[in-house]
């Protein structure tokens, strides 16, 4: 018997165990003692096995705890692929989406549910904000910042990045009120009414809310849940189109946490290069990620094709309305549209947070949310799996929503108002199409703990979307 066949053998039962839910999402295997005790193998063996499931992404390491189920095996037959290539069309945001909103219910199906304290890391934003404006002196508070922000919060914002691959300087950002307004300045530069946007599909809702605001054409490209837009289908869309930008998540995306391999990546740069095409990359949740922070796809950058945009609503606090873009050939146009748009951004608001960049609060805070994620992701994949009827899930390694497929029958449009009867707030899969397609599927976030309360408005579920 060969090392190679008992490495094989015991990577196959872990494998079969995990199929078999001997072992379900979250749940720790048997540590690398009890294998070799039980299983007659060396410690070398036992450890190759593990390495090679993690490779896989079924399991996880995690420091002084051991392994644990990371992905549940699904129908490899049907992998997560959406979408259709449609000609290009105007945009049209659904009602229900601006009901979702004045709901508070982006991330949350019980938006109404009261509030527990605030996390260690809110409470050290907070206190860094407030020294910030404490120490104004003289007549700071008569006099606007400048459209490109405060230095120190962008110096702060280049060392950030300079963890993740990218060597950005301080005059390549420009600080924006969030990262929709950054998307906004974005397609402000690089786009005159009436051209054509590709995006993903299904892809994120706030930008087809742009587009329609801008009065331009939108052209749905193909995407996986689990690996991003399809860039094969993209040089088909712009062999046929003339688009002229192109609106991508490359670290976990929305609705599902689609991460982009790498050879993807370049892929999409050179077709920019090629078709003269600017690319908007949405960075918004790449600090959410469960393992190590992708780099961004500036990055990659070398012809300045790449407009960056990003906030830390989704990664630190979502009433924190303060972004920046990094607009490539475009950035003296941008930093234009912002004095337009927006004149000048809260001097204390940016000191404040550069401060808690600078004495290591944020990083301790990223730390404590990547535990909680996972947590919260694991318990809403379990709670998905026993729903009783077919559904089928993404299992992100970042961002903070899963995407649920149901049997094609299922409307969840239909669903929406029943739901709301009963004080759930739903968010439909068409949201996530300008052309309306995933009427059977859903986004569900797991930003919030699984409390009782939660737990059972996601089991209530079932039943109202099998009505439909």
């Amino acid at each position: 018997m060969t090392s190679e066949y008992r490495y094989q053998a015991l990577e196959n039962w872990l494998v079969q165990g995990i199929r078999e839910h001997r072992w379900r999402l979250g749940e720790r295997l048997p540590s690398i003692r009890t294998l070799c005790q039980e299983r007659g193998l060396s410690k070398a063996t036992v450890q190759h096995a593990l390495q090679r499931l993690e490779a896989q992404g079924l399991v996880e390491a995690r420091p002084k705890a051991g392994y644990f189920v990371t992905l549940p095996l699904r129908d490899t037959n049907k992998p997560l692929i959406f979408g259709r290539i449609e000609p290009p069309r105007p945009v049209t945001v659904s009602e229900l989406f601006l009901d979702i909103m004045r709901r508070c219910a982006a991330f949350d199906l019980l938006p109404d549910l009261s509030v527990g304290k605030l996390p260690p890391g809110i409470v050290s934003l907070n206190r860094s904000i407030g020294r910030a404006l404490r120490r104004q002196r003289g007549e700071h508070h008569q006099y606007y910042d400048a459209p490109a922000g405060v230095p120190c919060f962008r110096e702060q914002l280049v060392s950030h990045y300079a963890k993740r691959g990218w060597a950005a300087r301080f005059d390549q950002l420009c600080v924006t009120s969030g990262c929709q307004h950054a998307l906004f300045l974005a397609l402000m530069a690089c786009c005159n009414r009436g051209d054509i946007v590709a995006i993903e599909s299904p892809g994120f809702y706030g930008a087809l809310q742009l587009l329609e605001q801008l009065g331009l054409q939108v052209v749905e490209v193909p995407s996986s849940i689990e690996t991003g837009i399809d860039t094969d289908a993209l040089e088909e869309i712009l062999a046929r189109w003339k688009v002229r930008a192109c609106i991508v998540t490359p670290a976990y995306a929305t609705p599902g946490g689609a991460l982009m391999p790498l050879s993807a990546k370049k892929r999409l740069i050179e077709l920019a290069n090629v078709h003269d095409l600017a690319i908007i990359e949405d960075d918004i949740y790449a600090d959410t990620a469960l393992h190590g922070t992708p780099d961004p796809l500036k990055a990659m950058d070398q012809d300045e094709r790449v407009i960056l945009c990003s906030s830390f609503s989704k990664s630190l606090s979502r009433d924190l309305r303060l972004g920046w873009v990094s607009g490539g050939r475009w950035h003296d146009r941008i930093l234009h549209l912002k004095l337009v748009t927006q004149l000048a951004t809260s001097r204390y608001l940016q000191e404040g947070v550069a401060e808690y960049m600078a004495d290591g609060s944020l990083g301790s805070h990223l730390r404590r949310q990547r535990n909680e994620l996972r947590i919260n992701r694991d318990h809403l994949i379990a709670s998905l799996q026993a729903w009783p009827c077919e559904v089928r899930v993404s299992n992100p390694l970042g961002g903070l929503a899963i995407w649920a497929e149901l049997a094609e029958h299922v409307d969840t449009l239909a669903a929406y108002l029943p739901a709301l009867d009963r004080g759930v707030v739903i968010t439909p899969g068409p949201l996530f199409s300008a052309s309306g397609q995933f009427r059977n599927c859903l986004r569900i976030s797991y930003a919030h703990p699984w409390n009782n309360a939660r737990s059972q408005a996601l089991a209530s579920l079932p039943e109202l979307l099998l009505q439909r």
